[in-house]
């Protein structure tokens, strides 16, 4: 039995470990199943080496005899598609409890399927979280606010208006500065640089080690010590103090820049092939080169000595992998079916979403009453002016730590079931157009669907990446094909073309 939330706040907002475990023992009772161990993870998704989940894996090699996980749902068991290689290699009975589906290596294709999507729809949900992260994280950096964790020289503090701000670190700050003015004499090299500064004490925060030469040269180059940074490749006047002057940071770009072998790189083209496939004769990548100004042609890079791979043209690769995606097929019944299947399969998540959001919007109006009315007792002189503003800086980040919450969750529920749908009509799609893409979109549709793909001979092999395997399986002759709607599993039924 497997039990996780993926933040320690969504344990206390009622998405406990007990609820879950409870939801799974009173399934195995009702079903006759004996849990032989239990495992828990608090923490979030995309963080590696969750302990519990390494832990079970551990233990379900260890033990043959049990061969089944129970678990809530599909984003509660694996959030990535690595997690789901490695399940599905162990050949387990896999018990999605409140989703009422059971997997296992006797499971149609057509289920497989559906379930890979989940467990895709899963992974754009972490990074729809992701996305809105980076979107409050550019919005303190429009205020001059460093969005981010202070870097050396700085240390993270809230602010006056109860954000999170980066002030001047009493000791290292002073070290950063000197370390500027050491740099800009021009009496030493970055070695000598850097064993001056650690005999000045300079340390990393967290391991409390001697810093680096990699360290020092990151330090030079950083604008943020000037009072201004780059975020996101734009330059931002910052709100805090600076270590350094402008003219003496720019002394050291130029020192640094004296001494670099070269500072100027020819620009690199893009080609729409490159480190997607492999030669199929030794092993080597497939790299590609520009003749007579316009004719891309791909060939072996030789890195393991001669290859009796010849070139090959740009265009021809476009129909050979054009072709791939078309063994991808679907109908649009069948596919319509599916966008179906993957909303009600969101049902759950919906309404659990909508009792987040009650929950926390709940939260944010108790935060602002308190900060109503603590404002009043700070008229009436019931408190004094110091204790409100301590106070209220806190509670006010609290509050906007809710809306920030409820911001996300307004729109992530419904992006990542339209991104679903959107990545089964990518798929079958594609190569209806797949020759006139832009390089950008065809290296996504690769990227999406196959993987280990090599040339040899005039001939390309690929592998169609989980869950696309399945499609292609089910799309084939002879392939199992979906349901029809409201109706029972097909016996011999195939995918239509």
């Amino acid at each position: 039995m497997y039990a996780r939330v993926s933040t320690a706040e969504q344990e206390k907002e009622g998405f406990s470990i007990p609820a879950q475990q409870k939801l799974m023992r009173e399934y195995a009772s009702q079903n006759g199943i004996g849990i032989a161990a239990d495992f828990v993870d608090v923490e979030t998704a995309k963080r590696s080496g969750r302990p519990g989940f390494e832990e079970m894996l551990r233990y379900m090699k260890k033990h043959a005899s049990v061969r089944t996980i129970l678990v809530e749902k599909t984003d509660r068991l694996y959030r990535n598609l690595k997690d789901w290689v490695t399940v599905d290699g162990l050949d387990l009975e896999v018990h999605f409890v409140k989703e009422n589906v059971v997997l296992s290596r006797d499971s149609r294709s057509s289920e497989k399927f559906m379930h890979g999507i989940k467990v895709l729809m899963a992974k754009n949900y972490i990074d729809n979280l992701s996305e809105e992260t980076r979107k409050g994280m550019l919005e303190k950096a429009e205020q001059g606010i460093w969005p981010s964790f202070a870097p050396l020289g700085y240390t993270n503090i809230v602010g006056a208006h109860g954000k999170r701000v980066i002030a001047i670190d009493p000791e290292t700050g002073p070290l950063i500065t000197r370390l500027f003015e050491w740099f800009e004499s021009g009496e030493y090299s970055l070695k000598e640089l850097t064993r001056k500064a650690r005999d000045a004490g300079l340390r990393y925060r967290r391991t409390g080690k001697p810093i680096g030469s990699s360290s020092v040269h990151r330090i030079l180059r950083s604008r943020i010590y000037t009072g201004s940074f780059e975020w996101l490749g734009k330059l931002y006047e910052g709100s805090h103090t600076p270590l350094t002057t402008f003219a003496t940071w720019m002394n050291v770009q130029e020192i640094l820049d004296g001494r670099s072998i070269s500072n100027v790189h020819g620009n690199r083209h893009e080609f729409a092939y490159t480190g997607l496939m492999t030669c199929g004769h030794c092993g080597c990548a497939m790299t590609a080169e520009i003749k007579k100004g316009r004719y891309i042609y791909y060939h072996c890079s030789k890195f393991k000595g001669r290859c009796p791979e010849p070139y090959v043209r740009e265009e021809a690769l476009d129909v050979m992998f054009a072709a791939q995606l078309r063994k991808l097929r679907l109908d649009d019944d069948v596919f319509r079916m599916i966008g179906q299947a993957i909303r009600e399969s969101r049902a759950n998540e919906i309404r659990e979403r909508d009792e987040r959001v009650a929950k926390i919007r709940a939260e944010a109006d108790r935060l602002q009453h308190r900060l109503d009315t603590l404002y009043l007792d700070k008229i009436e002189g019931r408190v004094t002016s110091e204790f409100h503003d301590r106070v209220a800086a806190t509670w006010r980040e609290e509050r906007d730590r809710c809306v920030r919450d409820l911001e996300s969750l307004s729109f992530a529920e419904d992006d990542v079931i339209d991104d679903g749908v959107a990545l089964v009509d990518f798929a079958r799609t594609a190569h209806h157009r797949f020759e006139t893409l832009p390089l950008s979109s065809k290296r996504r549709a690769l990227n999406l669907v196959l993987s280990n793909c090599s040339f040899a001979d005039g001939e390309l092999t690929t592998i169609f990446r989980k869950p696309f395997d399945l499609l292609e399986k089910i799309s084939s002759p002879g392939g199992s094909g979906m349901p029809p709607e409201g109706g029972s599993p097909p016996g011999n039924e195939k995918m239509a073309p």
